[in-house]
């Protein structure tokens, strides 16, 4: 956590950790409609150094890291050995090195873990979330305020370098700037006067409008990566043309030995909950069988989010939230298909 940057973000506005600038309800309504630039607080960095890295993690993450190229940039997920998610990380590369950018309160004991397979291997982490602050852009104006600084990144999950730092881009919506430090308060002082400061509730907001998953440490062990969607080209973050990574034989069992029951499915709430709450069905009775994914308010009233359940659940409409009476789940469209 950098505290000079925690001091600016407060003198801006930001209040309630960052959740807000002040003006909640409009910043969700700009989530929808406008553009927006939000201090990525909740997510911190691990920078990957040295000449094995790519295999390195390659060997660990669920997705193809050896042929990620020089401007491109990856989703991709670490499981236990049965195939449950521990983390999620959206991956990109600035030279040589490989930034993983995950949930902040998951990233000490990722470090960790990650540590621990390091054993010979030529390669070094380094918590660089201190180095490397997050800001996101979302909106129409997103690509031309990103150009503005001099980045041109190409296509989706595409990434391009800057004076002061990296920007990925997410989709045609959605970038993440990866900015050094000493360059981001001047970054955040250009895009803040041409797109409405906003906190981390309207950033989770167009993550949900984009049924786009993160682990927390509340969901850590909760999914398979299928039940987050996460095998969908759209979300891309399962390679089933590499090699082995912990947990992989129940990932690859899951998808080619026939349909995956739990889905994760975009809904609106009329309370709020937070991750991990349980999922009910009334064909699941009192046992859940799923739960939150992400949760954020609604500029329309009541609350969104992303949730897993039992996809006959979905069809059927009944899908309650916290106990098997609890608030019903009413569904919205994901911007892509569920096969």
């Amino acid at each position: 956590m950098n505290s000079n940057w925690n001091d600016f973000l407060a003198k801006q506005g930001a209040q309630d950790n960052f959740e807000h600038f002040g003006d909640p309800a409009g910043e969700l309504a700009a989530s929808r409609s406008g553009t927006i630039v939000a201090p990525l607080t909740d997510q911190g960095v691990i920078r990957a150094t040295g000449e094995e890295t790519a295999g390195f993690l390659h060997n660990l993450l669920t997705n193809d890291i050896n042929h990620i190229p020089a401007d491109g940039a990856r989703h991709a997920g670490m499981c236990t050995a049965k195939g449950r998610l521990i983390a999620s990380f959206l991956i990109w590369r600035e030279g040589g090195d490989y930034l993983l950018q995950l949930s902040a309160d998951i990233l000490p004991a990722i470090h960790k873990k990650l540590s621990m397979y390091v054993l010979r291997s030529k390669v070094k982490l380094l918590d660089a979330s201190n180095e490397r602050l997050l800001i996101g852009i979302a909106g129409p104006q997103a690509e031309a305020l990103v150009s503005g600084l001099g980045a041109k990144p190409g296509v989706a999950m595409s990434s391009a370098a800057f004076d002061g730092g990296t920007a990925v881009r997410l989709d045609d919506r959605r970038f993440v700037l990866a900015v050094a430090a000493a360059s981001a308060e001047s970054v955040w002082n250009t895009l803040a006067a041409a797109a409405k400061p906003a906190g981390l509730a309207a950033w989770r907001l167009a993550e949900i409008a984009a049924g786009q998953p993160r682990v927390v440490a509340a969901t850590q062990e909760a999914f398979v990566p299928q039940m987050i969607n996460y095998e969908i080209p759209a979300v891309g973050g399962v390679s089933f043309h590499k090699g082995c990574y912990p947990g992989q034989e129940i990932v690859a069992r899951t998808q080619y030995l026939g349909k995956v029951k739990r889905r994760m499915y975009r809904a609106r709430l009329d309370a709020a909950f937070p991750p991990g709450t349980d999922v009910f069905t009334p064909e699941a009775g009192t046992q859940h069988c799923g739960a939150l994914v992400s949760v954020a308010p609604s500029p329309e009233g009541g609350y969104e989010c992303l949730l897993v359940v039992q996809s006959s659940g979905m069809e059927a409409g009944e899908v309650h939230v916290g106990t098997p009476d609890g608030p019903k789940a009413s569904f919205l469209p994901l911007p892509y298909a569920i096969e």
